[in-house]
């Protein structure tokens, strides 16, 4: 199986190549992601716990999904795409803004990331992927923090500088 890729960018998110994704992570390259926010009509967020069997980060609670886009594909098309892969739904997503930052894991990899984050809202279950997810549940935003700052081993090292981010456009802006 040929590995993903990831698009290179630059820092105002211009494409400047195509690497494997394992190798930009060894050699922490700025590439482009993509963070998904899912909230149900209560306001609360779905949360993703990653399957146990991932390579980084397993068991660790995170946003509902998050990837990267392949070439040729549009931040949207790759959110939806993935919300289906790893939670078997699709909804309309929004992209409310996009950031960069650097988080290295406890295996050596390192995330260098220029993250599109995404909005959508669905107030069903998903059917969730056992080779991505190992479970799921509905959080209330204060309740994330919250549980945040009292256990943070509990989360993606990614989902902490992401939910932040998240967290102070929602106090700036009217959704």
């Amino acid at each position: 199986m040929k590995e993903e890729q990831v698009i290179l960018v630059n820092t105002n998110d211009e494409p400047i190549g195509l690497m494997n994704k394992l190798e930009a992570h060894e050699k922490a390259v700025l590439h482009r992601a993509f963070s998904v926010f899912v909230l149900n009509d209560k306001n609360e967020v779905m949360l993703q716990q990653r399957a146990h069997h991932k390579y980084h980060s397993p068991l660790l609670w995170t946003n509902t999904c998050c990837s990267h886009q392949r070439a040729g594909e549009t931040n949207l098309e790759a959110g939806k795409r993935r919300l289906e892969e790893e939670m078997g739904f699709v909804t309309e997503l929004k992209e409310l803004f996009h950031f960069i930052y650097k988080a290295p894991f406890d295996n050596g990899l390192t995330e260098h990331e220029l993250d599109h984050v995404m909005i959508g809202y669905y107030n069903g279950e998903p059917n969730i992927n056992p080779d991505e997810v190992e479970s799921w549940k509905w959080m209330d935003i204060e309740a994330i923090r919250q549980d945040m700052k009292n256990q943070p081993e509990l989360y993606t090292v990614w989902f902490k500088i992401i939910f932040d981010e998240f967290y102070h456009y929602l106090e700036d802006h009217k959704l």
